[in-house]
């Protein structure tokens, strides 16, 4: 057998172990995201942060990099990342901004990091490896000065491209770079700008209505399909719910791009973690396309975000999207045994066994109130008066339920650092009871030498209780503090019957002047924890969703003027999801 085989053959055992222990992740991902090194960005409260996150798959690897973590991650399954403590800074380099949305390519043999620059004293690095700290200077001053960059190298030319600006003024750029010097060519082209007096996604503010600023483009990324360029950009804040990457498309990399139909293409308003812009698109082991971005909490501050992975691809007409359904719900992992549906979705069917169930504590601290952690908002979170040992949670599931995974998301309270910690964990121990005063340990993490502020455990075998009980053992650092204890699986009762009522009403030009906003309303389901909204410009493309939680109306203002829009909605509880509504017109 020769050594390719060989290498095959290892890489599919290496796999199928890894698929043996777990299946499925959930975002926000869990990795051990440092904290903001920047000590004004933390005025009201040191905090884990990072964003603006790259995946290149290197060597069948899959490389995570993002902003300000002092290293990196590498995973084989995508589920078990392992960090390499790395610091790409020199000593003349006086900046806190270590790794700002930093741009990763590989070309040829090598992959090659730089971070945002405003001048040409940064250095870009190369590894033939990257699973250890391996690194050497590729070229010592990229003078191009790129802020928020993306690389591309086209194997089919051999030659290598930058797409770079963050600004809610100047456009997206782009140059060649000499694959030889790491230098730009000289000839830089603007490719394109915002337009969010057609795109009402890209208006700036929560809803899209405030325009006290104009909305910033940023985050370029490229890649090249079927011989055809995307160019991708995200709008119009990090701090919004719906921050997103949109696409243009065309046959050169530097010249003709055009506005996909299919716009936003990463899109996450709704549910527990939202927004889904700045990020970048990769293909997995198995010929499939993901699409890594940003996840928003700006809390304690704008900048306080963490990274989430979205199934992605392109149609039969190759226009590009990514598949946000369910998004931070229990997902599937890469899988070589089959080709997976990515416009279907990979949600595993799991559903949430504990919105807005009754919860009791230990201690609570000031306002931080019990409910927050249940409430299916990352932007609140309960907070215990000591991160001690002993302190707890528990959750009361209203019935005795299948329990299949669980996700953990630590918040920061009163937490002491500043950059990147190591040789920080959390331990804890969850119990299960039928009747609530009757426990049996359920996960046992009492030694776990882990940082795992987003932990997510999907059990070996589905359990049946009604109370979770969560017991803090050690905190990496301040209050033991949650902004979600969420537990996965199949409650015993009826799902949700279909929706009623659904009506899409939009914007009136002949009376508000534009055609962006559109105002969904229907019958409230009494049976309904949520509504999954499924939208697009043609009935056979709904790639857009939004999740609402507990109304029966929304206020999409992300429309683009020109365009028909098409909806659909369906209606979910903690034991299914109904059948979806008939697809209707915005009138």
């Amino acid at each position: 057998m020769g050594l390719k085989k060989l290498a095959f053959f290892a890489f599919i055992f290496t796999n199928v172990f890894a698929f043996s222990q777990q299946k499925t992740y959930c975002n926000p991902i869990n990795i051990d995201y440092g904290y903001t090194p920047i000590p004004n960005f933390a005025e009201q409260g040191k905090h884990r942060a990072t964003a603006d996150p790259v995946i290149v798959n290197f060597h069948n690897k899959y490389f995570l990099f993002s902003t300000n973590q002092a290293g990196y991650w590498w995973s084989t399954d995508m589920a078990d990342w392992k960090f390499v403590s790395r610091k790409f800074l020199l000593p003349k380099n006086k900046v806190y901004d270590e790794l700002c949305a930093p741009a990763v390519f590989v070309m040829k043999d090598e992959m090659y990091v730089i971070g945002s620059t405003q001048g040409p004293e940064f250095t870009m690095w190369k590894t033939k490896d990257g699973t250890t700290d391996d690194w050497e200077v590729a070229v010592n001053d990229f003078k191009v000065g790129a802020w928020d960059p993306g690389f591309l190298y086209d194997k089919e030319l051999d030659k290598l491209f930058l797409y770079w600006y963050s600004s809610n003024e100047f456009p997206i750029i782009g140059t060649e770079i000499d694959i030889k010097t790491l230098q730009s060519n000289g000839y830089v082209k603007p490719l394109l700008k915002l337009h969010p007096e057609d795109h009402g996604w890209e208006r700036f503010g929560e809803n899209n209505q405030d325009v006290f600023l104009q909305p910033f483009i940023e985050g370029a990324w490229m890649t090249k399909y079927k011989g055809k360029y995307y160019l991708q950009y995200a709008a119009p804040g990090t701090e919004f719910s719906g921050y997103a990457d949109g696409v243009y498309t065309s046959n050169q990399p530097l010249d003709g791009f055009a506005y996909q139909k299919e716009n936003p293409f990463s899109y996450k308003p709704g549910g527990f973690a939202r927004g889904a812009g700045h990020g970048a698109t990769f293909e997995d082991n198995y010929g499939q396309f993901w699409h890594v971005s940003t996840i928003g909490i700006s809390t304690k501050n704008n900048f306080e975000r963490r990274t989430g992975i979205w199934p992605a691809g392109f149609d039969k007409d190759d226009a590009l999207y990514s598949n946000t359904v369910f998004g931070d719900y229990p997902t599937f992992l890469p899988d070589f045994s089959k080709k997976s549906d990515h416009q279907k979705g990979l949600f595993a069917g799991w559903m949430l066994l504990n919105y807005n169930k009754p919860v009791q504590v230990s201690s609570t601290l000031g306002g931080f109130q019990p409910n927050f952690a249940v409430d299916e908002d990352i932007k609140t979170y309960w907070s215990a008066k000591s991160g001690n040992s002993g302190e707890w949670f528990q959750t009361d599931l209203g019935e005795i339920s299948t329990i299949n995974a669980i996700q953990i998301n630590y918040a920061d309270q009163d937490a002491e650092f500043l950059g990147k910690t190591l040789g920080k964990m959390h331990q804890y121990k969850i119990l299960a009871s039928d009747d609530g005063k009757n426990w049996k340990i359920l996960i046992d993490k009492s030694k776990n030498q882990k940082d795992v502020p987003h932990d997510y455990i999907e059990l070996e075998k589905p359990t049946k209780a009604r109370f979770l009980k969560m017991q803090n053992l050690k905190m990496p650092t301040g209050k033991f503090a949650l902004s979600g204890l969420r537990i996965f699986g199949k409650g015993s009762g009826d799902k949700p019957v279909k929706v009623e009522n659904f009506v899409p009403l939009r914007t009136d030009p002949a009376k508000f002047g534009e055609r962006r906003s559109v105002w969904l309303k229907w019958q409230q389901n009494d049976k309904a924890d949520g509504y999954n909204i499924y939208f697009g410009k043609s009935p056979d493309k709904l790639y857009g969703n939004i999740m609402v939680l507990g109304k029966n109306e929304y206020y999409f203002g992300g429309a683009d003027r020109a365009d028909p829009y098409y909806f659909q909605i369906e209606a979910f509880n903690n034991n299914g999801i109904s059948e979806r509504s008939e697809i209707k017109e915005a009138k």
